[in-house]
């Protein structure tokens, strides 16, 4: 998704409209946690005046990451909308971190979009069907230790109080005579 300024100021006065269908893989070589990236669908439009041009898209598509619990693969979905402007001509004043200065004369989108794309994968991610059975799913149980759920910890008595339990119960029974 680049573009020369003079492709984009042809464009100035009628309707730039974006839909494209882009790969941007090289994502996975910044973060090694996504283990795949679908083609994402860009839509939306362009702005173009004779001194920037901003960008109003919505990125949909879908990340492949591993399960903070299994490390099974989760489709983890993207629907994103932003706003980019970038500046045609170079500025004296400071750029806000809002707005892009262009390279060159050209105008690439694609870097932004991967930029925008490794903001939205979460710190966590996790798969819907637990407990996974799957053989790529991480090992539930190992020497001395297991995964356990909840529901199983809250209705385990710990065998080293079982003794005191019983000891309120003979109280209690002593008590009601």
């Amino acid at each position: 998704m680049k573009w020369t300024i003079s492709q984009l100021q042809k464009q100035r006065s009628k309707d730039f409209l974006i839909d494209e269908t882009v790969r941007l893989d090289e994502i996975k070589q910044v973060d090694s946690t996504i283990r795949e990236v679908s083609p994402m669908r860009i839509t939306g439009r362009a702005d173009i005046d004779s001194s920037k041009v901003t960008f109003h898209v919505k990125i949909k598509g879908h990340l492949v990451l591993p399960c903070s619990r299994t490390l099974v693969d989760v489709n983890y979905p993207i629907n994103v909308e932003t706003t980019e402007t970038f500046l045609l001509k170079p500025s004296d004043y400071e750029v806000d971190g809002e707005i892009h200065q262009v390279i060159g004369d050209v105008v690439d989108l694609t870097s932004v979009l991967q930029e925008i794309l490794l903001l939205e994968v979460p710190m966590q991610v996790f798969c819907e069907d637990f407990p996974h059975s799957d053989q790529e799913a991480a090992p539930q149980s190992g020497k001395d230790w297991e995964v356990i759920h909840e529901q199983e910890k809250a209705d385990k008595v710990d065998p080293r109080l079982a003794g005191l339990a019983k000891f309120f119960d003979q109280n209690d029974n002593s008590s009601d005579s």
